[in-house]
């Protein structure tokens, strides 16, 4: 029995889907903070995904998918799964297409997220992430209506949506006289750093590609050491829902161990004192999956010093109430 091939994602694809998205997604500003640059002692430069459309870069992905549904597909509409970032995404690119969306999210995601994925027009289906299955359940409805399922990662549409930060990211950096001795990226499930990755080596292959992501989700880093893909199960959350992904997908995969120099792990702690280092000092609100690649810098799990160093802060959609308690510093 022959296996099913893997959809490959081509530098050639992203440009296109800079292409469908210019004018809808935001070009999301790239800024400097002399006191992050004295801080880790080189050049640093903040890739702000927090003013993307809904608060990620998750809309990139989810419109160059949906923008390319066709006929019968469009009216049937589309079913995702995700706990917030990619929910919304999805709900904005189908509102502003014309397409009905169901999202499959866990009940214990960020209400702000859930509010505001029904905000976008979409319905919302609720889950026990611990007794049922987003997968079984996103496939059950989609064949009921006939709907097309918009996987969060593993999907070259959505990975090519992802690439344009790269596209911007480069661009902007030369417009700053910068040359990027390094790029560092939150990674889940590879989308957005896979992407990411097919730009930095078509225009600028001495930069090196970092991942970073909770250290009790550290599939990819375990991934990249075993050359294979590897799951992780952990048995408790951490503060980047964002990134609770249990493994990278086929698709993301073999892009990622083709072009990164690395992972690492960020722990919880460190992740809540990078949101109050960013609030405190850079002015800037993150969620804890947006920050962990700054928190590898300020760490030094990522050595700064005396390089230049691209960062993707990649979404801002922090619950108000946990937010509250990691200033105060009681998380």
């Amino acid at each position: 029995m022959n296996a099913i091939p893997v959809p490959s994602v081509t530098f050639k694809d992203v440009q296109a889907a800079a292409a469908r998205i210019k004018g809808l997604a935001v070009e999301t500003p790239l800024v400097e903070s002399p006191a992050l640059n004295e801080r880790v002692g080189g050049r640093v430069l903040l890739k702000l995904e927090t003013q993307q459309r809904v608060g990620a870069f998750k809309f990139r992905g989810a419109y160059n998918r949906l923008v390319q549904l066709e006929g019968a597909q469009k009216q049937a509409g589309v079913v995702a799964f995700s706990s917030g970032n990619h929910a919304q995404g999805v709900a904005l690119a189908a509102k502003l297409l014309g397409l009905p969306a169901l999202i499959v999210m866990p009940s214990d995601a960020p209400a702000l997220k859930v509010a505001n994925t029904r905000g976008y027009g979409a319905e919302v289906r609720l889950y026990d992430r611990l007794t049922e299955s987003r997968e079984a359940i996103a496939a059950e409805i989609a064949q009921q209506r006939g709907a097309t399922v918009v996987p969060a990662y593993n999907d070259p549409h959505i990975v090519a949506g992802q690439g344009t930060v790269g596209l911007e990211l480069l661009a902007q950096a030369r417009a700053a006289g910068a040359d990027l001795d390094q790029i560092v990226s939150p990674v889940g499930g590879g989308g957005l750093l896979s992407g990411i990755s097919l730009v930095s080596k078509e225009l600028s292959p001495r930069t090196a590609l970092w991942g970073a992501e909770p250290s009790l989700y550290n599939d990819l880093a375990q991934s990249l050491e075993k050359g294979e893909r590897v799951s992780v199960k952990p048995t408790v959350r951490t503060l980047c829902d964002a990134l609770e992904s249990p493994s990278t997908g086929d698709i993301t995969f073999p892009i990622l161990k083709r072009n990164l120099a690395g992972a690492v792990g960020l722990t919880d702690p460190e992740v809540a004192e990078t949101l109050r280092y960013a609030f405190a000092t850079l002015k800037l609100v993150m969620e804890p999956g947006g920050s962990v690649a700054l928190a590898a810098l300020l760490t030094s799990k990522v050595a700064a010093k005396g390089k230049t160093t691209g960062v993707v802060v990649s979404g801002g959609n922090v619950d108000p109430e946990l937010f509250a308690r990691i200033l105060k510093g009681e998380v």
